[in-house]
């Protein structure tokens, strides 16, 4: 049961313990240090990379196993147009470069636009590049880090870390979103059998 050894500690505990195996991880290292230089406003390294590092870091399996991209949010309403994001999306590919990861970066002061037509359901327009993560389908993938402006790692977790050091996959029942869910969890379960779905 080593997988489970920080399962149900209190949340300080969980949280030193959380840093210090992304922050230990090459990948999400560097992928942390180049979104630093990058500046984008109000930016964020959120969900897939971090916590699927903690599940591999405890499940000895290699750095980058079972990740898709990493994913940059950032904040800036200054200009809502899809040019605006787009040319911040092509400079961080530049930035991003030969990462063994993609990087996918979005502006959420865009999101209410497009997520409509794409979802099928409405979105609420954000305020802030930390606030979507309270909207996750899944309360576990509800992580968020970035280094602040004195260079300490900051860390967003709304719902707390214990899922995640659980291997649990919680529901977030706060949008209709029941099919990411299941289809997350499905994808989680069978890269990290440990996981354990609660139902939505």
């Amino acid at each position: 049961m080593g997988h489970l050894r920080y399962s149900g500690l209190p949340f300080e505990a969980q949280r030193a313990a959380f840093l210090d195996i992304i922050l230990g991880d090459p990948l999400v290292h560097e992928a942390l240090a180049r979104a630093r230089t990058l500046e984008l406003p109000d930016w964020l390294v959120v969900s897939g990379a971090l916590y699927n590092t903690v599940w591999n870091h405890l499940t000895g399996k290699p750095s980058g196993y079972g990740i898709k991209d990493v994913d940059l949010f950032y904040f800036d309403d200054s200009d809502l147009s899809y040019e605006a994001e787009d040319a911040v999306i092509r400079r961080a590919a530049r930035h991003f470069e030969r990462l063994a990861l993609p990087v996918e970066v979005r502006n959420q002061a865009r999101v209410h636009l497009w997520y409509p037509q794409k979802f099928g359901q409405p979105c609420p327009r954000y305020t802030s590049s930390s606030e979507p993560i309270s909207y996750f389908a899944s309360k576990t993938h509800g992580v968020g880090v970035r280094y602040d402006a004195g260079g300490q790692m900051e860390l967003v977790a709304p719902f707390g870390l214990d899922d995640v050091f659980s291997f649990r996959i919680t529901p977030n029942r706060v949008t209709d979103n029941q099919r990411t869910h299941e289809a997350k969890g499905k994808r989680a379960k069978e890269n990290w059998p440990e996981i354990i779905v609660v139902p939505w």
